[in-house]
């Protein structure tokens, strides 16, 4: 930890960090409210946007976010998380502020800042001692020098509170009343307003501090932050967020460029009147009802599918003024086992083990009010019609409902404060655990695997004697409805080696065991995967980690059975689609696309006895189509350089079900349409073309 007293700097990293601003929770105290303001060189915002707090709690770049506020050990903390890698480049200094309100800073008692890792590990370490009758504080600032950043304790205070700190940077403050106004106030007393919960924090023993220095109290978590040894869950790509403010009836265009899947779209409504939000189709009419409220200072967050094919357009009707952001998904609380607080419609994460989940709504200011939570699973997010209704009721409610492992998002429909609480259920029926780590048992038997890193995939070694010789073991993943889903079988898999369980981070999984002797399965880090740089050989089913571009993928067998042999590939989000399928000696070649997150893990699957060769290649050495035809045997990728035409598909079948099935290829080798599963006349688009078929192929482009 790096102890800086006022004027003093440190470096710090140049990537993602929390600033916690703390006091200790003295009754009766003044509050105290962070903030940042982002200055260009002239030392000046360039807009109102470059203030972010509570009321404003994202910057459009996505850099800077008011994270909310916490308590626990005594102490009080209010968050902000800074990306320093997204701050724009006409940012030159990102200061970091306080304010306060019933009092001034003379009375905040312990008040410091500190700066952390996302790991927990703190940078700076700045204590106040020296305010007095300042209502409003520059801390510290993070600043620009010779390309890298550092952090300075600056303790500069103002006795004119926020406002007057804002216009000394070049906010004014007359022309923005609606965003330094204070925090919305909600129809019943005890609850809070939404994005700031009271929750019980997790304090964390500080390291003992120098002799002339007082050691700083405990650092306290930030509300919803997962546990240090959790690995955070990505529920979907980032962007920067898109802001657009108004008043009455108005249309949001996000005319910047998003990535395909659902967003977090939170507005703001200030005072009282009718608020609504709806999605605009294709025809410009109003498609999907986002928001339909009459509270006053409404404020909330919903799940909204972008389009295809189109921008993101929204229709507002509001009778006073509006804020509107569209915001990835990383901006939601997550819930975790201790209780979590908000108002009004919400967006939240689960990634924990199956719970109950205690559902607690106060209503609306006559006691009545609709309160619903839907769960979405985190792999299924392409069509958010597909939900469960945990809770869909009317009137103050305290119930308990089933909830299943997670990653979930839970999308909450209220008309006042909520209170939601997940209690995670007991594991019974385990299996013996030897020293080394593997579950053992004989017989057939349903089994509980937990995920020892929840949010990412686990290796699954595994042993089995098999029961049944001519179809050997079988091994289902049950769902929460006991619906099977294969995931091993002994004539495709072996009864021995390696697949990948977990692919979507699930917390854990229930596997059904059928037609086996003894068994053993062995969690493994998925980091054990070895890497898939050249060509490599080996045996049986066997799981390997590709890190590089798009490429081409040769696979072959070594030996001269004719057992089946595949190759798949499984994407960071839980995508699972082939490559190439073979039960001949001659090669196949099959595409290995990566998704955004610039890897995917290659799953070999095979009886214990083949051998195999595999061979990433260039797309590059793919043959081409056109003019001439292009030939081939099992599958193949090729290349169609011309535009789209009709292409002449020959195919010579090998045995009853070989059918030549064509699939276009995006530019990473994605498969994203079947083109075709019959030979004759088809029309193939330029690009990347896949064949799967055991049999003989040919195609020829039509004049």
């Amino acid at each position: 930890m790096t102890y800086i007293g006022k004027g003093a700097n440190t470096p710090v990293p140049a990537a993602p960090l929390r600033v916690v601003v703390c006091r200790r929770h003295v009754p009766g105290g003044p509050a105290v409210d962070a903030s940042a303001l982002l200055l260009d060189a002239a030392g000046k915002v360039r807009g109102d946007a470059d203030l972010v707090f509570y009321n404003q709690p994202a910057h459009p770049s996505g850099a800077v976010r008011h994270a909310g506020t916490a308590d626990g050990g005594g102490q009080l903390a209010e968050w902000l998380e800074v990306e320093l890698p997204r701050v724009e480049p006409g940012v030159q200094r990102v200061l970091i502020a306080a304010s306060c309100d019933g009092g001034v800073f003379g009375q905040v008692a312990g008040l410091y800042a500190q700066v952390l890792t996302l790991e927990g590990a703190v940078v700076a370490h700045y204590a106040v001692d020296d305010a007095s009758s300042e209502t409003a504080f520059v801390l510290g600032e993070f600043y620009r020098r010779d390309g890298a950043w550092k952090f300075r304790a600056v303790g500069q205070g103002y006795a004119s509170g926020l406002a007057g700190l804002a216009t000394d940077f070049g906010i004014a403050v007359e022309q923005s009343a609606a965003p330094l106004a204070a925090a919305p106030a909600a129809p019943v007393a005890a609850a809070p307003p939404v994005h700031a919960p009271t929750v019980p924090a997790m304090p964390s023993a500080a390291p003992p501090a120098p002799a002339a220095q007082a050691a700083p109290a405990a650092v306290v978590a930030p509300p919803g932050a997962p546990p240090q040894d959790a690995p955070p869950v990505s529920f979907g790509p980032e962007f920067r967020p898109y802001t657009q403010s108004g008043r009455g009836a108005g249309v949001v265009s996000v005319d910047a460029p998003l990535p395909p899947g659902p967003v977090v779209v939170e507005a703001w409504h200030q005072g009282d009147g009718y608020f609504g939000v709806h999605t605009l189709g294709r025809r410009n009419k109003n498609d999907e009802l986002v928001f339909n409220t009459t509270l006053r200072d409404f404020r909330g967050r919903a799940l909204v599918q972008l389009p295809q094919g189109r921008p993101l357009r929204l229709r507002v009707e509001a009778d006073e003024d509006w804020t509107v952001l569209v915001q990835p998904l990383s901006v939601v609380r997550r819930l975790g086992t201790t209780p979590l607080e908000g108002y009004g419609p919400e967006v939240v994460s689960y990634t924990g083990t199956a719970a109950d989940l205690d559902v607690e709504f106060a209503g609306d200011e006559n006691g009545e009010g609709y309160f619903a939570v839907k769960a979405l699973e985190a792999g299924r997010l392409h069509d958010l019609d597909d939900y469960d209704l945990l809770v869909n009721e009317v009137d103050r409610l305290r119930n308990t409902v089933p909830l299943s492992d997670g990653p979930l998002l839970l999308a909450i429909e209220g008309d006042g404060p909520w209170r939601l609480t997940a209690r995670p259920l007991p594991v019974h029926d385990e299996p013996s655990v030897r020293a080394d780590g593997a579950h053992t048992g004989r017989g057939p038997k349903t089994v509980t695997l937990v995920n020892p890193a929840p949010g990412r995939p686990a290796l699954l070694e595994y042993a089995f004697e098999t029961q049944d010789d001519l179809w050997g073991h079988r091994v289902s993943l049950l769902d929460e409805y006991d619906d099977e889903e294969d995931l091993l079988r002994g004539t495709s898999d072996g009864r021995h080696g390696r697949t990948v369980l977990f692919r979507r981070g699930e917390a854990r999984v229930r596997l059904k065991l059928q037609d086996v002797g003894g068994w053993s399965l062995r969690l493994l880090p998925i980091e054990q995967a070895p890497p898939l740089a050249g060509p490599v050989e080996g045996r049986g089913s066997a799981v390997f980690r590709y890190a590089g571009p798009p490429a081409l993928l040769r696979l072959g067998r070594t030996t001269s059975d004719d057992q089946n042999l595949s190759v798949r590939t499984l994407q960071a989000d839980g995508q699972l689609r082939i490559s190439g399928e073979t039960t001949r000696r001659r090669p196949v070649t099959g595409p290995v696309w990566v998704s955004p997150a610039g890897y995917c893990h290659v799953l070999v699957q095979t009886s214990d006895a083949t051998g195999w060769r595999l061979e990433p290649a260039d797309p590059a050495g793919a043959p081409v189509l056109g003019p001439g035809p292009v030939e081939g045997q099992g599958y193949g990728v090729v290349r169609h350089a011309g535009p789209e035409a009709e292409v002449m598909v020959r195919h010579e079948a090998l045995g009853q079900l070989s059918l030549p099935v064509l699939w276009e290829l995006d530019e990473r080798l994605e498969p994203v349409r079947r083109i075709s599963t019959a030979a004759g006349l088809q029309r193939v688009p330029s690009g990347w073309v896949q064949i799967r078929t055991s049999g003989r192929w040919t195609l020829e482009p039509r004049p």
